[in-house]
């Protein structure tokens, strides 16, 4: 597709994204106050730079695209590799500047910001969202002494125009929930016949059907899913391997987390849930409650953003945490709910969009109509006693579903949710 006259189609054209231009950038620049955004990278430490670029190759050299807050953007590239980016696409001649030594680049940065005092780039102060934080420090440096600029974080620019899902990449991802919420099922239908006929079966041989299922509904899972047994399933990242994993037996917590993307589009989207089930045919009640507070804690965070986002108020990554975690907190679970309430999702398991963080960090960014997350608090106790003869030790329970936000909504798309520890031999 050949770029339109003024259009930033040919910087922010790449898989996955939706395709930014001026009329649309520009007034988001202009109601933020700044007065543009310089994307810089340097053998791709920056990838939204990369992405943004829409570029085959980042190249060994350090480039820079200025887009102003009114004006025409234009690219700064050491001139080796003026060819690279021209060659790519010649449309770029016209606003493509290049430098030589160090000083050059110096002189060519101070007039390529010579008229702007506020700009945005991939940097947070504190590294409080450090998935966006990718200039170096060397390199803010540069800039704020270069074009005497005040430099502030692009991630809300981020999220609008890179973490904000179209139609079609919305619908892959309720393609992809539906399959793997089927696999879930099929799984646990597994591990209940294998239990009953007495077959052998341990943690990674039920992740090698996950996977296969999974293949078989034509999603890609990007790396393997999490299955994990009683004590293993208190490690929230816990990989079974030949080494370590073991069977699944009568009397068993099993915890799967299962995700995958649809292969049928280089921009698909991501599902991803979490369930937990009982090896027998009644869930113990010291286990069942463990399950409700992470239950309750769940929807709390569900009813506080469908709350906020039908008022019409600005609900943020970080308050989203508080709400669940306090559920935590008041139960006296707060110490074993070690990570985030949910990520960002999307084309990327872990994409980069707000995240439900207020824990490992402060995610100030709002829930905008487009951006997709989970929701998955979790409870991990690897000392957890279950009190029977074989001497069953540790307890992770985790409950994820996703969500998407719509401009007075928010909608679960990983329904039903999950009320009840799933007992396997009923």
């Amino acid at each position: 597709m050949e770029p339109n006259p003024g259009s930033l189609q040919s910087f922010f054209d790449a898989s996955g994204m939706t395709t930014w231009n001026l009329e649309s950038l520009q007034p988001e620049l202009r109601a933020l106050g700044l007065d543009g955004w310089l994307l810089y990278d340097f053998r791709g430490s920056n990838p939204m730079a990369v992405q943004a670029s829409g570029l085959p190759a980042t190249g060994t050299r350090r480039w820079f695209l200025w887009v102003p807050a009114q004006g025409a953007a234009e690219l700064l590239v050491h001139a080796i590799e003026a060819g690279t980016f021209t060659h790519f696409n010649p449309s770029l001649q016209a606003n493509l500047h290049t430098y030589v030594g160090w000083l050059d680049l110096h002189q060519a940065l101070a007039r390529l910001l010579a008229h702007a005092s506020n700009i945005a780039m991939e940097y947070s102060p504190g590294n409080a969202i450090p998935y966006v934080d990718k200039v170096d420090a060397g390199m803010l440096e540069l800039v704020r002494t270069a074009g005497q600029v005040r430099v502030q974080s692009s991630a809300d620019l981020v999220q609008k125009f890179q973490a904000v899902l179209t139609a079609d990449q919305i619908r892959s991802h309720h393609q992809a929930a539906q399959a793997v919420l089927r696999v879930k099922d099929e799984a646990f239908a597994l591990v209940g016949d294998r239990l009953r006929s007495g077959e052998s079966l341990d943690e990674l041989g039920l992740q090698r059907f996950i996977v296969e299922r999974l293949e078989h509904y034509d999603l890609d899972p990007d790396h393997d899913p999490i299955v994990a047994v009683n004590a293993h399933a208190a490690d929230p990242h816990y990989e079974p391997t030949p080494a370590d994993a073991v069977p699944i037996l009568p009397g068993d917590m099993l915890l799967l987390d299962i995700w995958g993307r649809p292969r049928s589009a280089a921009d698909s989207c991501f599902a991803d849930v979490t369930w937990t089930g009982y090896c027998g045919p009644d869930v113990p009640s010291g286990i069942d409650r463990v399950f409700q507070v992470v239950r309750r804690a769940r929807d709390a965070a569900l009813r506080f953003m469908r709350e906020g986002i039908g008022r019409g108020e600005t609900v943020y990554g970080y308050a989203v945490d508080d709400a669940c975690r306090q559920v935590m907190i008041e139960s006296g679970h707060g110490d074993h709910f070690i990570h985030r309430t949910g990520h960002s999702l999307g084309t990327e398991l872990h994409f980069s969009g707000v995240n439900i963080d207020n824990l490992e960090t402060q995610d100030y960014r709002a829930l905008i109509p487009g951006v997709m997350f989970t929701i998955e608090p979790g409870i991990y106790m690897p000392d957890w006693e279950f009190g029977d003869a074989q001497g069953r030790r540790g307890l992770g329970i985790r409950s994820e579903v996703n969500c998407l936000v719509h401009p007075h909504a928010l909608e679960v798309t990983t329904l039903p949710l999950q009320n009840e520890i799933i007992p396997l031999l009923a």
